[in-house]
This record gives structure tokens, sequence and C-alpha cells, in this order.
């Protein structure tokens, strides 16, 4: 039977489950990934397992997220990483190196192996073919002590791209183009997977844009086929023994079927505040900008790059629009610069900065008030860049730089008739630089690890009560995003390793008093929309509220990482099973789950509640494990008491 390479890199490395849709499954990870936003937390975890070192195939920290060192706390965040690495065999990226994901795909990623990260951003590898995953913290610590993945098998959508994209539209709305088509959840519990004869028109840091931003599709991941394009980039960057040639069997079936003319694209831009929220960029021309960055996790590679340097020789942005440029790792900023890209930005009065996330994440890079910011990030969701009720738009490269010269957002296809458009070729052989990974050695067995007063042990979870009682303090609208629920900027990141005084963050945005409403309740509940906990893979957004009490939430529909979140913490994701309840839950109602651990204990999946002296029917769409996460009151316990076990 023919096969689809999503389905052939699966069955490679399934350990457990049968590729049902819908049906749990585990799967043997090849590489983790941690980024320091989520890595301080996940190295505690992997720590509390009790295990000398790793025992995945290769593990990578990076520190890409916390750069700003406003105080002591980053800075001890990452000696804590760094000696952590060195102690347990995991590669270390120091700050300033570059983002996790250029990083990665330029030093160690492999066509056809799997990776788990905790960054949601992770199946931005699909540039060099990996089957690649965003997850919380706890779940790649699991795999970096060499236990299975376990996730809810996908549906595959097979995408058949056809034609090449012509001038002045590049890879970046190509994946636009897929947002515009099925918004911020639409893809959701599907692995997207590109085919046809448009493929062999992308280049390996194209389909790196692409698979990056197929998250906020809701995707669980994106793969493309392992091609000639793949075997050049790999060659370039003096890993061509990686590389396999890999694709989907002639005649493949898939669960469901979409076609992209390259051809026929135009540029497009979503405007504030969701990536789904996509127009062609002549519907909004004209609209004043004030900021324009090019860069972070997408479109920061050495092609992004250059192709915004060309574009500007001789010219200079426009003098009321500040133009930023982020590097995706040390090591593109340095092919840029051997090719006079850098003194081209210079000129232009581009701001060149770190390699690093930075505004993505809000640190640093904030817009002013009511100023409008085009991005070439992943994400706009509202708050995100650091600026209350901020204006941000998300574009190519291509619509950022004709922005940044003529001081509206402008459609780039207009400087065509200025000059013509600069296609990017890419080295045959980059300038290769290692100088900042720490590569694991057997010495480094013997490292102390270092802890600064920020880092906090790993909070206690209590088990599951027989029957809970709970208070809503919070009822919220569809797609809230893990940016509302735990938030970034550079107040709260550096409170990741202390869960005490980062939870005090919890909703602060739209309800300020949140933590302090929950502790005084003691056990508490949230009511949630469709989409809860779109975004980021952060664990924080559900350890943090377990942390202050909350111990279920009722919601319409979760996304996929944070519900697996909230099972790996303890926290019921329960869903209405009549859409309809939403509307008689409001804060300050108690609800009661009466016989809970024994309705979880015998797989009940119709969970009544008691509200007001009424009867709700919620639904718990879990696995059995996840069951025993719940009732053991977060997934660490339930290992530590199996691990336990397994040792007597």
């Amino acid at each position: 039977m023919a096969k689809n390479l999503a389905h052939k890199i699966l069955e490679a490395h399934l350990v457990e489950g049968k590729l049902v849709p819908g049906e749990e499954i585990g799967i043997r990870i090849d590489h983790t990934l941690l980024q320091d936003a989520t890595g301080t937390m996940a190295m505690l975890e992997f720590e509390a397992l009790g295990l000398d070192r790793i025992k995945a195939e290769l593990s990578a920290q990076y520190v890409d997220h916390n750069l700003l060192q406003t105080d002591n706390k980053n800075a001890d965040d990452h000696i804590y990483l760094q000696t952590a690495c060195a102690r347990y065999g995991i590669h270390f990226s120091r700050p300033g190196n570059g983002i996790s994901h250029q990083v990665h795909m330029e030093r160690f990623g492999v066509p056809g192996k799997t990776m788990l990260g905790a960054d949601s951003h992770t199946p931005g590898a699909a540039g060099v073919s990996m089957l690649a995953m965003g997850a919380g913290g706890l779940d790649v610590a699991l795999a970096m002590a060499g236990r299975p993945y376990y996730f809810p098998c996908p549906k595959i959508l097979g995408v058949k791209l056809t034609g090449e994209l012509p001038d002045w539209v590049s890879a970046k709305d190509v994946i636009l183009e897929m947002l515009r088509r099925y918004d911020v959840k639409g893809c959701v519990g599907k692995i997207i997977e590109y085919y046809g004869p448009g493929v062999i028109n992308l280049s390996a840091t194209d389909r790196e844009t692409i698979g990056n931003m197929g998250t906020e599709l809701g995707a669980t991941t994106t793969i493309f086929p392992s091609d000639e394009n793949t075997r050049v980039y790999l060659e370039s960057e003096g890993r061509g023994d990686s590389w396999i040639e890999l694709s989907a069997d002639e005649g493949a079936a898939y669960d469901e079927h979409a076609e992209i003319d390259l051809s026929s694209l135009e540029p497009l831009i979503a405007c504030p505040s969701s990536p789904g929220n996509v127009v062609s960029v002549r519907e909004v021309a004209g609209t004043k900008v004030q900021q324009t960055i090019v860069g972070s996790s997408v479109n920061s590679s050495f092609r992004d790059l250059m192709v915004v340097a060309e574009i500007v020789k001789g010219r200079i942005s426009h003098p009321d629009t500040s133009f930023h440029i982020n590097p995706g790792s040390r090591q593109v900023l340095e092919n840029v610069a051997a090719r006079g890209g850098v003194m081209n930005l210079l000129a232009a009065g581009a701001r060149i900065h770190q390699s690093g996330c930075l505004g993505c994440i809000g640190m640093g890079q904030a817009p002013g008030t009511g100023q409008v910011s085009l991005r070439t990030f992943p994400r706009n969701f509202p708050g995100r860049s650091g600026t209350k009720d901020d204006k941000v738009y998300l574009c190519s490269p291509e619509t950022a730089v004709a922005a940044a010269l003529k001081g509206v957002i402008t459609d780039p296809r207009d400087l065509g008739k200025e000059m013509d458009y600069p296609r990017i070729k890419h080295p045959a052989q980059y300038i290769i630089d290692k100088s900042s990974i720490i590569f694991p050695s057997e010495e480094g067995y013997k490292t102390e690890i270092v802890r600064g007063p920020n880092i906090k042990p790993f909070p206690l979870l209590d088990p599951l009560p027989d029957t809970l009682t709970a208070e809503v303090v919070l009822k919220v609208e569809d797609n809230i995003s893990t940016d509302t629920i735990m938030p970034a900027g550079n107040m709260v990141l550096p409170l990741r390793s202390n869960i005490e005084a980062i939870s005090e963050f919890v909703y602060y945005q739209i309800s300020p008093d949140f933590h302090k409403e929950s502790k005084e309740k003691g056990k508490v509940a949230i009511i949630g929309g469709e989409n809860y906990g779109q975004g980021s893979s952060r664990e924080h957004a559900a350890l943090a509220p377990r942390y202050l009490g909350v111990r279920a939430k009722i919601a319409k529909s979760f996304a996929r990482i944070h519900k697996a979140n909230l099972c790996n913490f303890g926290i019921l994701p329960l869903i209405f099973k009549d859409p309809g309840d939403y509307q008689h839950l409001s804060k300050g109602i108690k609800v009661v789950f009466k016989d809970i651990r024994n309705l979880i204990e015998r797989g009940d999946t119709e969970i009544p509640v008691e509200v007001n002296g009424r009867s709700i029917i919620t639904l718990l769409e879990v696995s059995q494990r996840q069951r025993q996460s719940l009732l053991a009151g977060g997934t660490l316990n339930f290992v530590k008491h199996e691990l336990k076990g397994n040792s007597a």
C-alpha cells in the first residue's frame, strides 16, 4: 500500500498504538530541543527523575529567549542551564548564538528523525524533513529520559504544491495563504504534508518558515520531502553525510487534500491581532507604519536577510519608521556580512540586534502607544509585543522592507517599478561557526550544577481528591492563547524557574487579581470557549495556575499542547458535551465533581458537574495514561512512582 511520508516516519518510530486518527500513539524521540524560557523548568523536571545522563540520541539546550540581563535572574538561569547540560550530556548553545530552530537546522537536523521541543515552533525542522513537534517541558524532559512521546494520532492533510513563486512573493506568503484558508484552528489534530512538483521550488529555509508557522494553524506538525534541495542545504552546512532521500510513495493516500498553485499567490499580511486574520497587502496599503522588524524564528535565515539587504542597497529607511533586523543565528549574520549585506543594512538605518527571539516574545522591541508594527514573526496575539492594545501585522521580509522604505504598508511588487527583484542564491558552502556551542563530554559529568537564588525546586502537587468542589474564578471567550494565560515579556520571563513568583502574573492582563482570588478560594475552576490555550507550548500556563489552586478547566475545545500540559499537572481538561451549557456558568458559581476519582479510574468519558442544583455533562477525552496522571496530581508524580516501582 502506498504510504505518505508522515506515516513512514511515524511507523519507523512507533512503540505503542496504531496509526488510527484520534487513537493515542507513543513514538520514539530521537532529538529533544529546549530553549531557556521553557528549559529551566524542564531541566528541573529532568533532575527530579533522578537519572545520571540523558537517554535521547541528541539533546540540545538553546539560550535565545531570556537574553536581556536587567538583573541577576537571566544570567543565573543561563549558568544553571550550562552546568546542568554539562552534567547530563546535553549540547548547550550560548546566549547570542542563535534561535533554537535556526541553529538546530544548521548544526543537528537530520532527515527522517523525530524531535520533541519545548517550543511550539519546533515543527520548523520540517526544513530538513524532520518530524518535529512542540510539547510542554515535562514531556520533553521525559523524552530526554528515553521515554516515548504520547499524543493522539493525527490525520494527514496532503497539500499539493504546483508552480513557482512570482517575484516579490516568498515562503511567508505560502503559510499566510494556508492561514487565510484554515485560520488558527483549522488544522488541529493534523500533520500537514507538502508534496508535488512545486516543492522543488522552495529552499530548505523556505520550508522552515512554512513548517514553523504551521503551528499557528493548530497543526501537530508539518513535513516536507527530503530531496535535492535538502541535500544541497546540508552540503552547504558541511553535513552532507546526514542526507537521505525521503518522500511519499507514488499515489499515497491522505486523509484530507488541498492544493496551492505557488504562481498564483500574492503578498499577504496578517492583521491585528491574530495570525489567521489574513488579507492581501493591497487591502491595507497606505497604513502608516512606525516599526518594522525582520527576523525571529521565521524569516531570519541567510536568504531572508540578504533579500532585505539587497532591496535597501543605496536606499535609506523612512524617517518615521524604526527598522530592525533580528538574525536567526550568529552564523547567518557572519555569512550576510561576508557578502556585504551588513553594510547595506547599516547604511539604510537598520538596527541590527543580537541573534535571538527578542520582540517576538516581548523581550524588548515593544512598539509605542498606538503605533503600527510590521513583523516577520509567527504571532501577533494581543499584547504579546509588550505593548497593550498593540497593532502588530505579520508579513514577509519583502513586505516588511517595503514598509521600512516607504513609511506605510506597501505592496512589495510596487518596488518592482524601481528595481529588479533580487533572487538570492544560497552559498555552495556557508561560513560555519560552531564556536558558541558547547558539546557534551565525559569530563562534563563531573560538573557541579550552579543554582542562583531565583531557581526554586519543582512544587509539590497533591493527588486528585475523591470529590472535587471548586469555584469558578474566571470565564473567557474563544481562542484564548497561552500568552493571555501566562504572559511573557521582560518582566515575567526571568521568573520561569520560580513558580511561586511567576504565578502572580497568571491572567494579569485581563484579571489582575486572579492570583489573589485563586489562592483565597483554595480550589478553583476556569471556563473557556473554543480553542482554549492556543499558541505557545509554555507549560507554565498550566503549572502556575495549578500552583494557585486551579483543578479544572471546562471549555468548548482545547488546543493540543495545552490540553496535554493540563493533564501533566493534574488539571482536569473537560469539554462541554452541550456547548450551550457554557452560557450557564459564570464567575462565582460553585462546581462539584462528585466521586471524580472513581469516575476517572473506571474510564468514564462523561463527567457530570453539579451547578446550582442542576447537572451538566462534560467530556473527559483523555488516554488511560493521562487518567493516571490526573489521579496522581500530575505526570511527574506518576512517573516517579512508576520508576520507584520498577527499581523495587
